[in-house]
């Protein structure tokens, strides 16, 4: 019998390699990144344990041979016996039940374990969160009662509320607070264009938000030809004027005071007005007569002139206004 000499080493099996492919369903089935696909044609086994995944056809015409099974963790650890490698393709919400298990094992100190990798097959790209706020919103409005019944009329007091809302949070700076707020605005927006996907009954078109937001990216690039064409802007005032022409020639205007909402607070109204007589040229003079109003009207057309925005002015004085207010009467913040 011979001894065993402990300083002599042996070989030990490879463990293999289990790779976790995930996949976003906000991209397009079968685009994957590069090394995705390296890692599937590679792979001795790949497994998927939803039939159903919008994955597999294009991995199948690919030449991929995909297993529709669910495997324990521990099943797939011996798998991975002898160097192999096994690609998983989860469901789009995971599956927690398997990472859970090899989780435990690999804590375990008993087992042997495979390279666990983490591989994204394909990334989401800007503004990819929108698609499931579409899809969210479009099943509230077919199944939640309230949703279900509200009208463009119905909803307008909210786009006003929300709006100051948002302001507020611009003004007290609060970080968090505007990314709700924005939130709430770009539900409106969202809302709205559900409820015109239905029309009105009278005739008129229905449109979706994508018709929204094709309107809205072919209006930024009409209004931008310094960015999207030939022309130049060296300053702010250079785009301002441009795109005032531009709406202009767009909506064939017949007064510069076309389009201005006169449902806005006064002292915006005031300054739009000004602005507007400013920037097109208009030689008109301010109305005089007797009264606070023409007071604020001036006031108004000054700060414009000046570049300050009176509303905004007039909100930060009386924010300190009812600051001191508080202090005045003992009220903590």
């Amino acid at each position: 019998m011979t001894d065993h000499d402990p300083c002599e080493s042996t070989t030990a099996e490879p463990t293999g390699r289990i790779v976790l492919l995930t996949t976003s369903h906000r991209v397009a089935p079968g685009v994957l990144s590069w090394p995705a696909w390296q890692a599937l044609h590679a792979a001795d086994r790949v497994v998927c344990a939803d039939p159903g995944h919008p994955q597999l056809p294009y991995l199948r015409e690919a030449g991929v041979e995909v297993v529709n099974e669910s495997p324990e963790a521990h099943a797939l650890v011996e798998a991975c016996a002898g160097g192999r490698t096994v690609v998983v393709l989860p469901s789009g919400e995971g599956d927690k039940r398997l990472t859970d298990g090899l989780a435990r094992l690999a804590g375990s100190g008993r087992v042997s374990m495979p390279d666990l990798e983490l591989l994204p097959g394909s990334y989401d790209l800007p503004g990819a969160r929108l698609l499931d706020l579409v899809q969210v919103m479009d099943r509230v409005r077919r199944e939640c009662p309230w949703t279900s019944r509200q009208t463009h009329r119905g909803l307008a007091k909210y786009a006003i509320e929300e709006a100051y809302e948002l302001v507020e949070a611009i003004e007290d700076g609060d970080r968090e607070e505007l990314r709700e707020e924005l939130g709430d605005v770009l539900l409106q927006v969202v809302f709205h264009a559900r409820i015109a996907e239905e029309g009105t009954g009278d005739g008129d078109e229905a449109f979706s938000i994508d018709d929204v937001a094709g309107a809205l990216v072919e209006k930024l690039i009409h209004r931008h030809p310094h960015v999207f064409g030939d022309e130049k802007a060296e300053t702010p005032e250079d785009v301002s004027a441009h795109w005032q022409r531009t709406k202009a020639a767009e909506k064939r205007r017949e007064s510069v005071t076309d389009g201005i909402p006169v449902g806005q607070p006064g002292l915006a109204l005031a300054a739009k007005l000004a602005g507007r007589v400013r920037t097109g040229g208009v030689a008109v003079e301010l109305p005089r007569g007797e009264g606070i109003g023409y007071e604020l009207l001036e006031l108004a057309a000054r700060a414009e002139a000046e570049g300050i925005d009176p509303e905004t002015a007039l909100r930060a004085a009386a924010r300190v206004y009812r600051d001191a207010i508080r202090a005045a009467e003992g009220v903590g913040e």
